[in-house]
Parts: structure tokens; sequence; C-alpha cells
């Protein structure tokens, strides 16, 4: 279904006038969106635990506070901590302070659509998904534009979620690259479904797999990271440029062949199945019960996984050739996703 893109002129921007905005959470999205909002003239406050976000806040000039306190002073909440420690936030110091028609926002719709955090009936509750990393979103906005964002809401108490949800959309910046309209249901399967299959499950399985097939044939590893990973970006660039077109005007005759006649064969009726039942997965909860259950558990199972990609061959590889170019590395110290 086909859905229309709204800009700047199509977002009436009367609804949070006088309204106070708290941020639980200081990460990267954290961190950009209340700058974003501060810069667009609303009022914003910080809720979040004494650490390295609390600090980041006050450095940048925010009112800080805890969670409990920002949300008894807030007209709109928006919560933006890690999925995982969201519906512990929410039930310890979000929901006991909530008052009757506040705002409770979200960026990801994981916890209320899998019935983790189940919000009162008197509150609006609302999205705002930018489609960018946080630092991207606060760069864009301060170079005048912004990255795109879906908007919706899934309940509507004052009548006016939607408009709420657009305006809080604008005040990032996202309505000067456009708007999308959708549900908690559709982001959350959707997104979950990206991530997995195609933007970092998918991508990093491909290189890894690259990666093992030339040095297990006898190529360097230093020249296999270059040719699977380091022009990963350089490709991705060109795409995001301009679409596949694009990309294929900007490389060589043999690499657009080589493309269309292996590219299918490598991603074929297999893969599909495979992205098909990690979407039903997801559709059917399955995906985020043994998420909450290995993160209830301590992440044994993320923390195994992690420690062997960090370890792996591929990534030791890159690791020491990145050091000698300095131009890769960017520095973002709200980007811990683990900081709430």
């Amino acid at each position: 279904m086909k859905v229309e893109m709204l800009y700047d002129k199509d977002v009436q921007t009367n609804y949070l006038e006088g309204k106070t905005l708290a941020f639980v959470g200081y990460g990267s999205q954290g961190h950009a969106q209340a700058n974003n909002l501060r810069d667009s003239g609303y009022h914003v406050v910080v809720g979040v635990r004494p650490g390295k976000s609390f600090d980041n806040a006050k450095t940048d000039g925010f009112e800080v506070y805890s969670v409990a306190k920002a949300v008894k002073k807030a007209d709109w909440v928006q919560m933006l901590t890690p999925d995982e420690v969201m519906s512990d936030v929410y039930k310890e110091s979000v929901e006991p302070n909530l008052k009757p028609g506040d705002v409770l926002g979200f960026s990801h719709g994981f916890n209320v659509h899998y019935k983790e955090i189940v919000p009162p009936a008197d509150v609006d509750v609302v999205m705002m998904a930018p489609k960018g990393p946080g630092n991207l979103c606060r760069r864009t906005y301060k170079e005048g534009f912004g990255v795109p964002a879906l908007y919706g809401y899934f309940q509507d108490y004052s009548g006016h979620a939607e408009d709420l949800s657009k305006e809080f959309a604008k005040g990032n910046g996202a309505a000067r690259a456009g708007l999308l309209e959708t549900t908690f249901k559709e982001e959350t399967e959707e997104d979950l479904f990206g991530e997995q299959n195609v933007l970092m499950g998918g991508v990093t399985a491909l290189i890894e797999t690259g990666f093992e097939v030339l040095t297990e044939a006898g190529y360097s590893p230093q020249l296999a990271y270059f040719e699977v990973e380091h022009e990963m970006k350089l490709i991705c660039d060109l795409i995001y440029e301009g679409g596949f077109n694009k990309m294929y005007a900007d490389c060589s005759n043999t690499s657009e062949y080589g493309s269309y006649v292996v590219g299918p064969k490598v991603v074929g009726p297999e893969s599909k199945q495979a992205m098909k039942d990690a979407l039903e997965n997801i559709q059917n909860g399955k995906f985020a019960k043994d998420f909450m259950k290995d993160y209830r558990a301590g992440f044994p199972e993320l923390y195994k996984l992690r420690e062997r990609s960090a370890h792996s061959l591929l990534s030791e590889v890159g690791e020491g050739l990145r050091e000698r170019m300095p131009f890769v590395k960017e520095a973002d110290k709200y980007s811990t996703p683990q900081n709430a």
C-alpha cells in the first residue's frame, strides 16, 4: 500500500506549545532528539540514571533529573532506553508518575507491540521513528536538513495523537526530509526484519562468508578484508546516493555483469525462505520472547556471540588495517547503547 510523504508545510505546530518534553535515555537517539527539539524551541529535560549519559546531558546544558522526577515534570515522555531495559524502567519510574493527558512517545514499537509495556488508557501513545542513527539525525538537523521518519500512534486519548507525533517529528527536523505514516505493529516487524535479514544480519553474514571463502582458498586476509568489507561502504554509498542504477553506472561492466549473473545464486531460494522464516518468528513473537529471555538470564547467548564476532580473524585483520586509516574513524560519545 502506497503512503503519502508529508513535509514541513503539511504539519501543524501548535499542539506542543508550552509543554515540557522529557527524554528518558540520553544515548545516540536520546542525545540527537533532545538537542534537536530544544533547538526547535521546545522545553526539554532529560531523565537518566547517574553515569556517562547523565554527565553528557549535563555538559550539553540540559536540566537532568532522575527518570521519576523528569516524568513528573513532563507533559511528554519520550522513551529512548535500550529495548531490553525499557519495560523495567517504565514499570519502576515512568508508569507510577504518568498523569492523565500525558503523551508517551517511542521511537521503536518493540515494547508496546509485544506487550512488555501496557500503557494506561488515559494517555496518548505515539511514535516518531527516525530512519537513521542518532549522530546522523543530529548532524543533518544542524546542517538545516534532517533524516526521514515514521510517525503514528498506538492510542489516541486526546483526539490529537497523530498531530502530536507529526509535530514532534517536525521538531526533530524529520519533516524537512519527509514523514511516512505507520503503526506500531508495522514499524516493529519491518524494522526487526530489515535488521536481521539485510542491514545487519544479512550483510555481516555475507561479508564473513566471503572472507572465509577467500582466505580458505589461500588469499591473504588483508586483501580479503578490503575486497569484502572495506569496499562495502563505498558500494552502499553509491546505492544510498542513487539506487542500484547509480551503483552500476559508477562501476565497471565486468562487475555489473558478474553481479547480475552470480548474485541471485548466492542469495537464492534458500535465503528467501530463511527470510520468510525469520519474518514469521517476528510476527508470532518468538524472536521477541527469545531475546527478552536471554536478557533476563543475563544475556549469555548475546555475550557469547558478541565475543566470537569480536575475536574472529576478520575482526582482528580489520582492526589492524583501520588503525592505519584514521580517516575512517569517527568517535561518537553518545553511541554506547547500554547508557540509558
